[in-house]
């Protein structure tokens, strides 16, 4: 079996981001989190220092992704990571506060594996990042291919 599934969590709101990952550990999940707050970050790890992703040829990576982030939209993201020949593979998971059918439909259409509504609501959100925690221990998430 390959390396353990590490999960990039891109969320700049930061009691979303809490509560994302208080609820993926209530859920018995133990991988690593590593949390970014803009999109630039999260891209310049996921891409690595040459810019090309091979620095994760060899890792399973998952990735938590807010549309709305201060710097760039979760849809350039989403749009790289499936462009790019290394990270493709990663499951995209969007949490994010747009319902607009057309933004669902466009990630979808980018690769986009699930796309979850953050609801205003505390209660239902909470009960949606538990499911999601569920949904990360029964998973197997592929490695990026050379």
């Amino acid at each position: 079996m390959g390396n353990p599934v590490k999960i990039i969590m891109v969320e700049d709101d930061e009691g979303h981001a809490r509560l994302i990952e208080r609820n993926i550990r209530r859920s018995g999940v133990n991988n690593d989190i590593m949390p970014f707050t803009n999109g630039t970050e999260a891209l310049n790890f996921l891409l690595g220092a040459d810019g090309t992703g091979a620095a994760h040829k060899d890792q399973a990576l998952l990735i938590l992704l807010d549309l709305n982030l201060p710097d760039m939209t979760g849809i350039d993201i989403l749009k790289q990571v499936k462009e790019n020949s290394y990270l493709k593979y990663a499951p995209v998971v969007v949490l994010t506060t747009t319902d607009d059918a057309e933004e669902i439909k466009r990630c979808y259409a980018l690769g986009c594996n699930v796309y979850i509504t953050k609801p205003v609501n505390y209660e239902n959100f909470a009960n949606a990042i538990r499911q999601l925690g569920l949904f990360f221990s029964v998973i197997q998430v592929p490695q990026a291919k050379a």
